[in-house]
């Protein structure tokens, strides 16, 4: 009886050829290759488009939104990928560099402004003084008084340098085919073992 059932699940089993499967598992396995480096190709662009409004002051914060959605949201979109990747990925150099600028534009400012201002108060104090006389003394130590030697601020570049991690597995078009790869190969070698066991019992 035992035998016998075992009979008919062969017969039952035996239409599906292993080769089918595989051929199956083959076609989902490159769509699912296709399907992740379109996910990594939609990942340069979004990180091209950050660098690029990064250089020209662009909508900076609304690029970065766009870029980590998308790499929390899809496999394969690691931005630190490839041998001579740097670390952090995202590095907005020409936005730190302009607020550097601005810094010791604004430092320079100051400074000069308290110069000038240093000229004409002595100017005041002493108006027939010549070169050498008592007013530069005076607009040097007017200089001193009013802080002069202001310093740039440090700008911590630690806040425009960014890394997102992608996840191992999402549930997009790349996900869900490499699970459906997976299940086909799954049923591919359960398929070949099984009919080798099933026709050496029934024999």
């Amino acid at each position: 009886m035992y035998k016998k059932q075992l009979y008919h699940l062969w017969k039952r089993i035996r239409p599906i050829r292993t080769w089918y499967l595989l051929v199956a598992f083959a076609a989902s396995a490159v769509v699912c290759v296709f399907a992740l480096r379109n996910n990594n190709l939609t990942m340069v662009k979004l990180r091209d488009t950050v660098y690029q409004a990064d250089k020209d002051g662009g909508d900076i914060e609304g690029a970065l939104r766009n870029l980590r959605l998308y790499v929390y949201a899809h496999m394969n979109t690691d931005p630190a990928s490839g041998t001579n990747a740097v670390y952090p990925p995202i590095q907005l150099k020409y936005t730190y560099q302009r607020l550097q600028q601005a810094e010791m534009a604004k430092v320079s400012g100051a400074n000069a402004q308290v110069y000038t201002d240093a000229q004409h108060h002595c100017e005041e104090l002493y108006p027939g003084s010549v070169s050498g006389g008592p007013r530069v003394p005076c607009i040097e130590a007017y200089v001193s008084s009013h802080g002069s030697g202001a310093k740039a601020k440090t700008i911590p570049g630690s806040l425009y340098k960014f890394n997102f991690v992608s996840p191992k597995w999402s549930p997009d078009f790349a996900g869900w085919s490499m699970v459906f790869s997976g299940v086909l190969l799954v049923l591919a070698a359960a398929r070949f073992f099984l009919g080798r066991l099933l026709q050496l019992i029934v024999k």
